[in-house]
């Protein structure tokens, strides 16, 4: 497998459909030419079973349905990307928090949410594969770090996540028996915790490819612990290696007046100083390069060139009015509080008026 650098671009159309628009040197430009650009080979695209209320009402964040998956799709491989798929077997976010049947599944039992996990990726895929929209790779599951498809798949419980799991990885294969398959935790600084994840899922888990890890260094832990995780587990399991999610802020600038919320309405990094003060590199547009600089460095280090890419994490999801990270219906189904403000707009290589950030340098710098 070729190393990928990649962006999940998952709430592009939304963003794009409210307005949002992108610039490098000055010249508005589509996003994904930017990213083209840059060195930028591949992108990542959540998809959420059934991301509606009941009477048709979208629950936001991109409201990554199926067609809205195949459009995105469609658009990055017309320009020659790759495309990782990331099922979430829910209706809307799926992370160690929150593991959610989805609607359609809810009162199922464990071997009815087993046929249903390999009947709705087999399906899914063979709908993809029509829409010329077909994935290079393929994610099953979302950060499931303590399983998923709750209470079922629940960990301490890792047969019956495997079970669940497995089914996915059956229907990928049903479809394309040579498909990269990945298996996604959070916490990438975290080795107890993938020591005994992987330890436990390999003694029943089905076949593949690479093991996904998440980096936030301001809840994961350092670029050092990032290290010694991922050249321990690279030896250990003999897999490939990808950073699923990764990000880095950039500015503590207030974003409240781009989305049109007063300052009390958001929640995200920018008003919390103190998830800042954990990381090692500066809240700047020069930290944020150097963070990516650093990082790239350490994935060339990992043991047998197991490292093979990265994806950004919605490194397009500028503050626009009405794109935020959950609707009013959203909110009510995850019985979370709101509102929903984009919590990521800091995080973005772009600033918030959509101008590249200097961090898409070190990107097109980076040689693996």
């Amino acid at each position: 497998m070729k190393f990928l650098k990649g962006m999940d671009i998952s709430t592009l159309k939304e963003v794009e459909s409210l307005g949002g628009k992108f610039y490098d040197g000055g010249m508005e430009m589509d996003v994904l030419d930017i990213f083209k650009s840059y060195d930028v080979n591949a992108v990542r695209l959540r998809l959420w079973n059934d991301p509606y209320t009941e009477d048709g009402k979208p629950y936001g964040a991109g409201t990554n349905d199926l067609p809205t998956t195949i459009e995105l799709a469609k658009r990055a491989l017309a320009k020659d990307m790759e495309v990782l798929l990331d099922f979430h077997y829910s209706d809307f976010w799926a992370d160690p928090g929150k593991q959610r049947v989805p609607k359609a599944w809810r009162g199922m039992d464990l071997v009815q949410l087993e046929e249903a996990v390999y009947q709705y990726t087999k399906e899914t895929l063979e709908e993809m594969r029509r829409a010329d929209a077909f994935p290079t790779l393929v994610q099953v599951g979302n950060e499931v770090t303590n399983g998923l498809l709750w209470p079922y798949g629940k960990t301490p419980d890792y047969d019956n996540l495997a079970r669940l799991l497995n089914a996915g990885i059956r229907g990928v294969r049903a479809v394309d028996k040579d498909m990269p398959v990945m298996i996604h935790l959070d916490n990438g600084g975290n080795n107890a915790l993938y020591r005994e994840w992987f330890d436990h899922f390999m003694e029943k888990g089905e076949d593949f490819q690479i093991i996904g890890l998440s980096y936030y260094p301001f809840w994961h832990g350092t670029l050092d612990d990032l290290s010694h995780n991922m050249n321990d587990i690279a030896l250990r399991y003999g897999k490939e290696l990808m950073l699923a999610e990764v990000s880095m802020g950039y500015t503590m600038e207030d974003y409240a007046s781009y989305e049109k919320l007063a300052p009390h309405e958001r929640k995200g990094m920018a008003t919390k100083p103190e998830l800042a003060a954990k990381i090692e590199y500066p809240m700047t547009k020069e930290g944020q390069k150097a963070f990516l600089e650093d990082l790239f460095g350490r994935m060339k280090q990992v043991p047998e060139n197991k490292a093979r890419g990265f994806f950004y994490w919605e490194a397009a999801w500028i503050p626009v009015p009405g794109s935020g990270w959950a609707s009013e219906e959203a909110i009510a189904y995850m019985e979370e509080k709101g509102p929903g403000g984009n919590e990521w707009a800091n995080q973005v290589l772009f600033d918030y008026d959509g101008n590249a950030l200097p961090a898409l340098m070190a990107v097109k710098d980076a040689t693996f």
